[in-house]
């Protein structure tokens, strides 16, 4: 089990910065990849973006260009710095631990934390 959670969310101009934060309760080392998801209303969850223990990292074409997801594994934090923000980026922004096996590959979330872009 991992308690994860979120911070950073909140209102910001269009073209504005946000960075997110995710704590996690223990070692991100042991998990396989971590995440950013977002959902908006009406719409499914959504890979943001995702960053593997060996650092590669992988994001939605929406996003390229204007996110960058780090983590750090002495602080068991994850970060998502978000800039030039559009109107379509508002959404709750989860956090998610995914851990892989061959016979129960695991997830776990946050709870999330809301962004909004509005002028």
């Amino acid at each position: 089990q991992v308690q994860l959670v979120e911070s950073g969310g909140g209102l910001v101009q269009p073209g504005g910065s946000l960075t997110l934060s995710c704590a996690a309760s223990r070692s991100i080392r042991s998990f396989t990849s971590m995440g950013w998801y977002r959902q908006a209303p009406g719409n499914e969850r959504e890979l943001v973006a995702g960053i593997t223990g060996g650092g590669t990292t992988d994001y939605a074409d929406s996003v390229k260009g204007r996110f960058t997801i780090s983590r750090d594994n002495a602080k068991n934090t994850v970060y998502l710095q978000m800039n030039s923000l559009k109107p379509e980026d508002t959404a709750i922004y989860y956090c998610n631990a995914y851990l892989f096996s061959t016979i129960s590959p695991r997830g776990y979330w946050g709870k999330g934390t809301q962004v909004t872009v509005s002028s």
